[in-house]
């Protein structure tokens, strides 16, 4: 992709911008998809996992492959393939009418977004000047993060006053709309179009097995035993598709997982700590819904409340925290971001079956704002340095593993937390508790040993962090 530091590259972000809105906004409404639809065909909240899990699959595993894409056909085409990908799951979604159905849909919305976010962050490696990358990621995590603010809000009272497929069909409207606005605000900017003929394409085949066998992994284990053979099939495969995908990528002439680019310790370090904490974003947004439908089943407005704050905290978060990685050491700010991180998770140990929406809200507030900050820093860290003809593969590179630390956090913490209550509502009905009874303890007990459990999980992300290599020379001199 072509490198473009100029005094226009702020006007340049508006189709980009407008994408990162369309995928924040997008979110924000279906943040109460999943338990709304598997309520509305009649089958148990564990099953929230798997639509979770549909989406997550396709965006995390086809990011670096359209990164590569986008570095041989141009950001203009990609971005705008994207949207009209990401336009066609909405209408899919709107229209489904069982689970597997269901599930394709999503995974079809998450090829498009897989498709959108490389181009976004290329744009700002390419075309930001170096000092002002962090403020260029900061700007991406307001929109995307900023438009997700009234989503779960807006996107309860749509589920509540006409249904979730009128939500979808909103979505649709909305997607139409921002892809308009980029046909004509992307800028034709002068491109060499690369032949696909040296494209990995095998490579891309085995990239989408193996992340999606390790995403599984946890899910199948929690939902079907440890033992089972459903478990040890996924695991098995997640296996022979890790060596196959070693093999072909050594063979392959022009990769799309660059060696190079994954084993420096900017890389590793942040991704390891990215996998401690950001998962925990995606898991407490549907884990509070749960909670709130089992503790005040006549109330359950309240949690999408809570999202909408949560979404501000990330908001704040990345304007404020953000940009101070370009003149401060990153690891340290870093350091600060998930320490808050940590108050947030902490704040949920107080909640109870009569949990009040400031308590919901103050804990996802402060939680989103530490995970806006460090998702910032976390991407300044990982791309500075990256070169102009490298922007796609290694932005989609850096978002594979980014989308792959959220529904990772959500494959391992809500079948923790809806399987738990499930087991202990069976444990308070034995010993004699009404139904309704059983479900709110079980509720806060799960709500309090997943707290404790990602306390555990940003105690060791901190450590990671403090040894991921300083990037200011001034301040490592002094």
């Amino acid at each position: 992709m072509e490198q473009q530091h100029s005094s226009h590259y702020m006007r340049g972000f508006i189709p980009y911008g407008a994408a990162a809105f369309l995928v924040g906004i997008v979110g924000g409404f279906t943040t109460v998809l999943s338990p709304a639809f598997v309520q509305d065909i009649g089958i148990a909240y564990n099953n929230t996992t798997w639509t979770a899990l549909a989406m997550a699959i396709s965006t995390a595993t086809f990011a670096p492959i359209l990164g590569k894409l986008g570095d041989m056909i141009g950001r203009r085409v990609t971005l705008l393939l994207g949207i009209a990908v990401f336009t066609l799951g909405n209408i899919l979604t709107a229209v489904a009418q069982n689970l597997p159905f269901m599930l394709a849909a999503r995974f079809v919305v998450g090829i498009g977004a897989a498709a959108i976010a490389p181009v976004i962050m290329a744009y700002i490696v390419t075309a930001f000047p170096p000092d002002a990358m962090a403020k260029g990621f900061s700007l991406y995590m307001l929109i995307a993060s900023g438009a997700v603010i009234f989503g779960p809000t807006l996107g309860g009272l749509m589920l509540q006053a006409a249904g979730w497929r009128s939500m979808m069909w909103v979505c649709v409207g909305i997607s139409v709309l921002i892809f308009v606005l980029c046909l004509f605000t992307c800028d034709k900017t002068p491109f060499e179009r690369k032949s696909l003929a040296g494209f990995d394409s095998l490579g891309s085949v085995f990239i989408v097995l193996f992340f999606s066998f390790i995403l599984c992994i946890p899910s199948f284990g929690q939902n079907f035993g440890w033992a089972s053979p459903a478990f040890w099939t996924v695991l098995v495969a997640a296996a022979l598709s890790l060596w196959l995908l070693v093999l072909v990528e050594k063979r392959a002439e022009n990769p799309i997982l660059q060696g190079s680019f994954l084993a420096r310790k900017a890389f590793v370090l942040p991704i390891l700590a990215l996998f401690l904490t950001q998962g925990l974003m995606q898991a407490n947004m549907t884990n509070i819904i749960v909670f709130v439908n089992y503790t005040q089943p006549e109330n359950t407005l309240i949690s999408s409340y809570a999202i909408s704050i949560m979404y501000l905290g990330m908001s704040l978060g990345a304007v404020i925290l953000g940009p101070l990685a370009d003149h401060r050491e990153p690891k340290d700010i870093l350091t600060g971001s998930l320490i808050l991180t940590g108050i947030g998770c902490g704040a949920m140990l107080l909640f109870s079956a009569h949990s009040s929406a400031v308590l919901l809200a103050g804990a996802l507030g402060v939680l989103g704002f530490g995970l806006g900050g460090n998702g910032t820093i976390f991407m300044k860290v990982v791309l500075s340095g990256l070169s102009p003809q490298a922007a796609g593969a290694g932005t989609g590179t850096y978002g594979l593993f980014r989308d792959l630390s959220a529904p990772f956090g959500v494959a391992v913490f809500v079948p923790m937390f809806t399987n738990g209550i499930t087991a202990r509502i069976a444990a308070g009905t034995t010993a004699g508790l009404s139904e309704v009874a059983a479900a709110a303890s079980a509720a806060v007990h799960s709500i309090r040993v997943l707290a404790l459990t990602e306390l555990a999980c940003v105690a060791l992300g901190i450590v990671v962090v403090r040894l991921i290599p300083r990037i200011h020379p001034r301040a490592a001199a002094e």
